[in-house]
């Protein structure tokens, strides 16, 4: 009997500690894969990108995935909007401002495996420049004169002139270095050179990238990127609170504080380049007249505008510039909202009980909600808005091509697009020979410290003319798990660049 008990003491043992290492098994093993997910994220975006060619179409959509993820330029563009060296290490500037001479990154392979070098980038640039060029941005490269390659790891770009943008408009994704052998088949199957390649496109649903482990560059933390495409914001709510996204670089501003709430997540409010505008036109009566231009500007109420429209997520500008722009300068002061100032600038222009104005909307919420509060705003000076929407396409024809209108709003979301206003032509009919010799000016100028003081000065032309409403910059809110950083807050140029987000425990 003893022996028996002990027989059956022993088996029950066995069994005990047979369960017990099968449970640290499967707990090392769920472990394991809880670690291994860590190195993979779920990024939702609101639209599914047309292509993945980011040189041959202009949709936003295509550069939040493949930007300085599967591409690189010569340059980058950081977080700040400022230009960063990218597979060009370092460059020389000729004493007048024609020729740059850029020294490339050595050991670099695109995705296939072929080599990159100077032959590659005299290719893209010629492609597009190129008169059958799709390149949404041609005309920013218009200035180049000729692509020499001086030897593999040295380009040699000469300009028809001095332009002090060029090594932010060689960091735009529009001037990614493609290869010849795929730039073809981008569309499809983009092959770069940057630290993430592509694996899978499936349509309607998502985008796949892997980390390229024989990057040239800063290997990053994550093992695999997909982006799913999710435009429907309760959709999009679901899924961060389920857990089956990780983030999102645009979040709707109504349901912010839900996240907000939950220690799970994180809230990233920073600034894009969409600079929201009260459009004027400068040609038309009555605001031909300086006067009745800042009468409107001390009419807004920028606070209220940005809770009644963003529920506080926006930032308020006073002239045609992004806030997280090293040149940016504060100019919301200039006209502070007081309707006693607006209506005595109303009664110097001989418009003492005001005077009416249409007001034309394009079909976006924050055009829309705009209108509405600026017409309650504007009624308490006596200028009477009659309120018109329209869509894209007639606000194409009729505002932008035509200035057959008399206000509009808009977001203008070119990054430094300062320069449209040098252009009396174009839809605002703002003619300062001033203003435009000083763009001439700082399009001439590479030197940093100078091209910063005219840039500030240009702003200041802006706001003090109030050639526009400067109402607000739109935010960029992003919402992701807690656990993730190296999100970018701001976003100065379009994408989700991937090379520095990874998890922390």
């Amino acid at each position: 009997m003893p022996g028996e008990i002990g027989t059956v003491g022993e088996l029950f043992m066995l069994k005990v500690l047979t369960v017990l290492s099968l449970a640290l098994v499967m707990n090392a093993a769920l472990a394991g894969a809880a670690l291994a997910q860590q190195t993979q994220v779920r990024i939702a975006v609101a639209l599914e990108p047309p292509t993945l060619d980011p040189t041959a179409n202009a949709a936003e959509a295509v550069d939040i995935v493949v930007y300085q993820n599967v591409f690189e330029g010569l340059t980058r563009i950081d977080e700040n909007g400022t230009v960063q060296p990218g597979l060009a290490t370092e460059w020389t500037i000729s004493e007048d401002g024609l020729t740059y001479t850029f020294t490339l990154a050595e050991g670099v392979t695109f995705h296939d495996g072929s080599a990159f070098d100077a032959e590659d980038v005299t290719f893209a640039f010629e492609r597009i420049v190129a008169e059958d060029s799709l390149n949404a941005q041609k005309a920013l490269y218009e200035p180049i004169e000729s692509v020499t390659a001086v030897d593999p790891h040295t380009v040699e770009i000469t300009l028809k002139r001095p332009t002090g943008t060029f090594l932010f408009d060689i960091g735009r994704p529009d001037a990614v270095i493609v290869a010849p052998e795929s730039a073809e088949n981008n569309a499809r199957v983009p092959i770069g050179t940057g630290p993430f390649a592509f694996v899978q496109w499936d349509r309607g649903s998502r985008v796949i990238l892997e980390r390229n482990d024989v990057y040239w560059g800063e290997r990053p933390a994550l093992t695999r990127a997909t982006y799913l495409f999710i435009g429907d914001t309760a959709t999009l709510t679901n899924a961060l609170l389920a857990g089956d996204v990780d983030g999102t670089n645009n979040m709707a501003a109504e349901v912010l504080d839900v996240f907000a709430a939950d220690p799970r997540f994180k809230v990233l409010v920073g600034t894009t380049e969409g600079e929201v505008i009260l459009a004027t036109n400068n040609a038309r009566e009555p605001f031909d007249n300086p006067k009745v231009r800042q009468a409107m500007a001390h009419a807004i109420d920028r606070h209220a505008l940005i809770e009644g429209v963003t529920y506080g997520y926006s930032q308020p500008i006073g002239s045609h510039f992004a806030p997280h722009n090293p040149y940016y300068v504060d100019l919301t002061g200039t006209y502070p909202h007081d309707l006693d100032a607006a209506k005595a600038l109303l009664a110097e222009a001989g418009l003492p009980d005001g005077f009416s104005a249409t007001l034309k909307l394009p079909p976006v919420a924050y055009a829309r909600m705009s209108g509405q509060i600026l017409a309650s705003q504007f009624a308490e000076v006596g200028i009477e808005l009659e309120l018109i929407n329209v869509e894209w396409a007639q606000w194409l024809e009729d505002v932008f091509t035509n200035h057959d209108y008399d206000l509009s709003i808009v977001a203008h979301v070119e990054p430094f697009d300062i320069g449209i206003y040098a252009d009396p032509d174009y839809y605002f009919g703002y003619d300062n020979p001033e203003f435009a010799a000083l763009i001439e000016t700082l399009n001439a100028t590479t030197d940093d410290a100078e091209r910063k003081d005219l840039a500030i000065e240009a702003q200041r032309i802006l706001a003090e003319d109030a050639v526009n409403g400067y109402l607000f910059e739109l935010a960029q809110t992003g919402v992701w798990d807690a656990r993730l950083e190296g999100m970018w807050q701001n976003s100065p140029i379009e994408g989700v660049v991937l090379r520095d987000i990874r998890w922390v425990e």
